[in-house]
């Protein structure tokens, strides 16, 4: 009893794994281990990680959500590039953003009154001019000298014009030249005419309004077309119309019985494989010009399908109104997009023909394939009765679809503008009211190269309307969104 009560008292030995994993000293080793590896880490995130990542104190105030702009760097913009394009399909390089002037954050947009033109002040040349003027004649001296001293009777005398020739027939029925008398004075008891009661009939609406006089809105100053670098170099992306291709009228014809979606995707597959006139390729210029948040002023100049898309060649078109997937789907691939309200007013401005709305009876047939025929029709009429000739910037014919960042907070709705009455003011309002994929035969898409010109210099257009500022100049709510231009260019 004695030697067992011995051997409790003895340590006991170690011997298994779990016994040694149970011992005081292997709790003390893995707790300092523990430790060091703590303190490790620690020391890491105070002196690498936490410069990094700086927590901001909670405020009380509002939360501001607001669309990311996009700076453009601090680099002047350079000379125009000397040579051949580098890009390909031989259109102008497009300069990267840094190559533009900066912008300023929360700065208002300084824009010229609108409908206003100042004249520029007249140049003053001085000394003597570079051609001497010739004398009057003696007698027209001595006219000046009798009309300022008409006191004398025969100063008057000499003023008056001398006697008219007449024209008689002689006896042999040749003709001689008589003189005419003097015109008689006029009665002096006839003080007053008598007033004639003439009948003036109502002018009626012009459905053509030729753009030869000053526009009432105007957005840019006249601008030279044929120094910008609008051309078919920027419609290369559309492919060539294929010899086998149909006319516009009879393919419309075909989608007689189609509507919305599937008449879309029919229309989309003709204008992708081709099949567009070819005087919708030559773009036309259409400018803005203003004064940046910086001091500077800038002009921009985007290029434009001359009229709204059509399918077929150029003897026989029809302008296919569209969905807002099926038209942006076309843009995204001729390296288009769709215009702007902004861009809407000033190609109505500078167009070269400016066409009157011609609305049809308001039925359930405005979505019809017939309807668009017969309004394409009208307006063909329109455009052959005042002289207009294919390739001209024609406006006024049809409702845009637009971008803009209402889009971006109605998705599944389509944005439409436009259809300018004679005087710039247009019949729709921006709206948002239908859904992305209606159409009917008063909508129009018109394309918008994205290769801009800033100043001369080749840009990005979608960059442009995102940024603060040149966004100013194209859009009349500001910078517009990445997710807007997607939402219209899908």
């Amino acid at each position: 009893m004695r030697d067992r009560f011995i051997n409790l008292r003895k340590p006991r030995a170690a011997t298994s794994h779990a016994d040694l994993m149970e011992s005081p000293t292997a709790v003390l080793v893995v707790l300092a281990a523990s430790a060091i590896v703590c303190a490790t880490i620690l020391i890491l995130l105070v002196t690498r990680l936490a410069p990094v990542a700086r927590i901001e104190p909670v405020e009380d105030r509002p939360i501001e959500i607001r669309i990311a702009d996009i700076g453009l760097g601090t680099v002047a913009i350079p000379p125009a590039a000397s040579g051949a394009p580098t890009t390909g399909f031989d259109a102008p390089a497009r300069l990267e953003l840094a190559a533009l002037p900066p912008m300023e954050a929360e700065s208002d947009y300084v824009m010229p009154a609108p409908n206003t033109w100042v004249e520029p002040e007249p140049t003053i040349i001085s000394g003597r001019p570079p051609v001497e003027a010739q004398p009057r004649p003696d007698h027209i001296e001595h006219l000046a000298a009798s009309i300022r001293n008409l006191t004398n009777p025969a100063n008057v005398l000499a003023a008056r014009p001398a006697q008219r020739p007449s024209v008689a027939e002689a006896p042999e029925g040749g003709i001689v030249l008589t003189s005419s008398l003097r015109p008689t004075l006029r009665p002096a008891n006839l003080e007053v005419a008598p007033t004639l009661a003439v009948a003036v009939a109502s002018t009626p609406d012009v459905p053509v309004t030729l753009a030869t006089a000053t526009p009432e809105v105007s957005t840019a100053p006249a601008f030279d077309r044929n120094a910008n670098a609008c051309s078919t170099r920027l419609s290369r992306a559309i492919p060539r119309r294929p010899g086998s291709a149909s006319d516009g009228t009879p393919f419309i014809q075909t989608l007689a019985s189609a509507s919305g979606t599937t008449r879309d995707a029919a229309i989309a597959r003709e204008v992708l494989r081709g099949n567009v006139p070819d005087f919708l390729r030559d773009l036309a210029p259409v400018s803005f010009t203003g004064v940046l948040p910086n001091g500077r002023s800038a002009q921009i100049t985007i290029c434009v399908t001359p009229d709204y898309l059509a399918v077929g060649s150029d003897r026989d078109f029809v302008r296919v109104p569209l969905g807002l997937s099926a038209a942006g789907q076309i843009a995204e691939a001729f390296d288009m997009m769709l215009p702007t309200t902004r861009m809407v007013d000033a190609i109505y401005a500078q167009a070269d023909l400016r066409l009157s709305p011609s609305p049809m009876d308001p039925t359930s047939q405005m979505a019809s394939t017939n309807y668009f025929l017969r309004h394409n029709a009208t307006v063909e009429a329109q455009r052959a009765n005042a002289g207009g000739r294919l390739g001209m910037l024609v406006s006024g014919q049809k409702k845009d679809l637009v971008l803009t960042n209402r889009l971006a907070r109605a998705p599944g709705r389509v944005a439409i503008y436009g259809w300018h009455r004679p005087g710039g003011n247009p019949i729709q309002p921006l709206s948002t009211v239908h859904g992305a994929a209606y159409a009917d035969y008063s909508h129009g898409i018109r394309l918008v190269s994205r290769t801009a010109f800033v100043n001369g210099q080749a840009v990005d257009l979608e960059d442009l309307l995102m940024d603060g500022t040149y966004a100013g100049l194209l859009n009349t709510d500001g910078p517009i969104g990445r997710p807007a231009i997607q939402l219209a260019s899908r």
